[in-house]
């Protein structure tokens, strides 16, 4: 790939453009789930509308993980950018039918997730490795996950703002993606670059571990497929007959408990260790969901969802680096594109088994769901991985 790796000015405005683009998502994840209400479209077909979306993404994410180290990096995040943004503007103005929202979120990678894990992401997180020696690895990634966090705080709480105007909500997110990929432009053009270099195949030791990863990765996703910000306002909105007034602040606080997570990650895991921060705080976060969907009062359940939120990112800068940690530098585009792209495609299923299972079994089925599913990944998990440890792990 070609980077100006370790270079301050094109970190920060990854960086600047990762922060941006996350507060354009988290908007979206609430905004779009009330639109798709407002136009009255069924829970099962506003769920597909949602997982194509992702699904969308995933492709997104599956292309610039195939093209590896040949994709000239300037060129691919302004591309990403600019066909996010387009897609996002595009929505709001083509009508109700679910097969024309559905075409549109898929074309447009519109990620109803709330969560950035895109193709963007996977090019941006395969660089900062480079960036850190390996015992501040961790604490470079916390600083990166914290940051897309706290865009999405920001992004949660800007939701209050389009609480009468969801369609001016979803343009103002499309907006906010064209800001992202215009900050690409800052970055130094190919001939300032260090010369990109074709794809290097994954080793046999890697291919092995990155597989057992990705099978268990694939779990936890499709878990939290169910999980979306546009379904769980949707569940919300129905359960409790709440709106954007009481949602915006309530995604707003979940963020800022995910940016705060993310430091305390970080200096767990120099205590006891990657693998153990990422079971025994994921653990504790997924046995809560069964408590969120039996509250019998809103404000119950809001802090059941707030407890949840500030252990349930632990993992992310942890596994991140954990994955990083075990794979040769020139072997980081891969291994993050392909963990994020397992995510992204069970991500991709769960939003429409969840609106399924919403609509025919139960509101609360999907939280059910993913707390079994996810239970049984952060078990998984422990016994596979517990006794391989990052290098720094083993001094």
């Amino acid at each position: 790939m070609a980077v100006l790796t370790g270079d301050a000015h094109t970190r920060r405005t990854l960086l600047a453009a990762g922060f941006l683009r996350s507060v354009a998502i988290s908007l979206a994840g609430i905004v779009l789930g009330l639109w798709l209400a407002e136009q009255q479209l069924s829970v099962a077909a506003a769920g597909l509308v949602i997982g194509c979306g992702l699904g969308g993404t995933a492709v997104g994410a599956l292309a610039v993980t195939l093209a590896g180290n040949r994709l000239p990096l300037r060129p691919a995040l302004i591309a990403i950018g600019a066909c996010s943004a387009a897609g996002a503007a595009a929505l709001p103005f083509v009508g109700a039918r679910p097969s024309v929202l559905i075409a549109v979120a898929f074309l447009g990678m519109v990620n109803g997730m709330g969560r950035d894990r895109g193709p963007a992401a996977v090019l941006e997180q395969s660089l900062l490795p480079a960036t850190a020696p390996p015992a501040a690895r961790t604490r470079a990634f916390a600083w990166y996950t914290a940051l897309q966090d706290a865009g999405s705080a920001l992004g949660s709480l800007s939701a209050l703002l389009f609480a009468s105007t969801l369609r001016a909500g979803l343009v103002a997110h499309a907006v906010l993606l064209a800001g992202s990929a215009a900050l690409y432009l800052r970055l130094p053009r190919r001939a300032k670059e260090t010369p990109a270099s074709p794809t290097v195949p994954l080793s046999p030791t890697s291919r092995r571990f990155l597989l057992r990863l990705c099978l268990l990765f694939a779990v936890d996703g499709l878990g939290g497929g169910f999980l979306t910000t546009g379904l769980l306002t949707w569940f919300y909105a129905t359960r409790f007959g709440v709106g954007a007034a009481a949602l915006a602040p309530l995604f707003f606080a979940s963020r800022l408990a995910n940016v705060l997570s993310h430091f305390g990650a970080a200096w767990l895991s120099r205590r006891i260790g990657l693998v153990n921060t990422m079971v025994w705080t994921h653990l504790p976060s997924s046995l809560l969901l069964p408590a969120i969907a039996f509250a019998p009062s809103f404000p119950l359940a809001a802090a059941c969802h707030l407890l949840r939120e500030c252990l349930v990112e632990m993992d992310v800068p942890t596994r991140t680096s954990y994955t990083l940690a075990l794979v040769r530098p020139e072997e980081r585009t891969a291994a993050a594109g392909w963990t994020n792209l397992t995510r992204l495609a069970s991500w991709a299923v769960g939003p429409a088994i969840a609106g399924a299972l919403m609509g025919s079994v139960a509101l609360a089925a999907p939280l059910i769901a993913a707390a079994v599913v996810k239970v049984s990944y952060d078990v998984a998990l422990w016994i596979s991985f517990r006794r391989l440890r990052p290098p720094e792990e083993l001094s």
